[in-house]
């Protein structure tokens, strides 16, 4: 069953809105940061790791972001535009802002840890007047990355890009990707986030997202009661995550679907939701069954934790079917679905 019907005939299946990173991974992994003193660069960000992820299933995306005036600049819109994604609306910053940097520590398969540096960042300047309607009109759909609320004048942008898909009739996809960076306090994440999550057609995060989504909603923490009061809103799709537990999608004809994750030697613990999401968005768009999203979206993250990198190693579809193939040889035909 299909259950988000998008405008045919649009030049980009999905606009995304939010951070854009450089991610430092260490080469000698299991140390700490103390330790390690090799790092390999890559384009980071859970919506700009998405972007690629779904570029790389063969959909067209765009996305507004701002970025240094510099070679890590230079760095991320090359990558880009070799990798399919429009950068047209991708813009330079003019006072000096910066990338925003993240090291990781791979302790071991189980434990990693992000430092972030967010101070003065380059996607967080991104403007009102940066954002306009004919772009996000061309689309099929507008994410929305969390992180993107969590100052000014970014939020005033991506609540823009919000009420111009509103208007133009553009199905709104709200990731929540909750970091505690630039955010005051917790009442202001709860007031920017279940804003926009109350106009979007497809909410993703894990448990703790959606408890600070809801903080002033007086729900009572559980998934289901979670899912039946956004799916009352605007929601069609409404996905719940558990991490190691799996995840369970929620539609807006009352049924639940849930996915395990496929068994794999990890390397690291961060990464897979990108990846989760990016298949699992791809099958709606192609309009798959929910379940068939699920096990795509579930495979592609056992496939990033178990890399090095993220926006570099997302799978194609093929690489996806061969792991999944692979891994029903093994483990037998149901092993992710419950």
């Amino acid at each position: 069953m299909r259950y988000l019907k998008f405008s045919e005939n649009k030049k980009y299946d999905l606009i995304l809105i939010g951070r854009v990173t450089i991610d430092f991974n260490p080469l000698d992994y299991y140390k700490t940061l103390v330790e390690s003193e090799t790092f390999k660069k890559y384009v980071g960000g859970s919506p700009a790791n998405t972007a690629v992820g779904l570029s790389r299933l063969g959909k067209k995306c765009g996305f507004f972001s701002r970025v240094s005036d510099d070679r890590f600049g230079d760095f991320v819109t090359e990558f880009f535009e070799k990798e399919g994604i429009d950068t047209s609306r991708i813009k330079r910053c003019e006072n000096g802002e910066k990338l925003g940097l993240t090291f990781t520590e791979i302790l071991d398969k189980d434990t990693s840890s992000i430092l972030m540096y967010r101070d003065s960042v380059a996607d967080l300047t991104l403007d009102v007047a940066d954002i306009d309607e004919e772009y996000i009109a061309s689309s099929k759909a507008l994410l929305i990355s969390g992180t993107s609320l969590a100052a000014s004048p970014s939020r005033e942008a991506a609540l823009k890009a919000v009420a111009l898909a509103k208007k133009n009739g553009v199905k709104i996809i709200f990731d929540i990707d909750y970091r505690p960076y630039n955010w005051k306090n917790n009442d202001e994440v709860g007031i920017f986030y279940s804003t926009v999550a109350h106009d979007s057609h497809i909410i993703m995060g894990s448990r703790e997202e959606f408890d600070l989504t809801e903080q002033f909603l007086k729900l009572d923490g559980s998934d289901r009661n979670s899912a039946k009061y956004w799916l009352e809103q605007t929601a069609e799709i409404v996905v719940i995550k558990h991490g190691k537990k799996g995840s369970t999608a929620y539609t807006n004809d009352g049924n639940s679907y849930k996915i395990k994750p496929f068994p794999v030697e990890a390397l690291k613990s961060f990464g897979g939701g990108d990846g989760y999401g990016s298949s699992f968005l791809n099958g709606i768009f192609e309009g798959w069954d929910i379940m068939d999203c699920l096990e795509y979206g579930s495979a592609s993250a056992a496939m990033l934790v178990a890399s090095h990198g993220c926006s570099a190693d997302m799978p194609t579809l093929s690489e996806i079917k061969e792991f999944i193939q692979k891994e029903k040889e093994l483990y037998g035909e149901m092993i992710a679905r419950d």
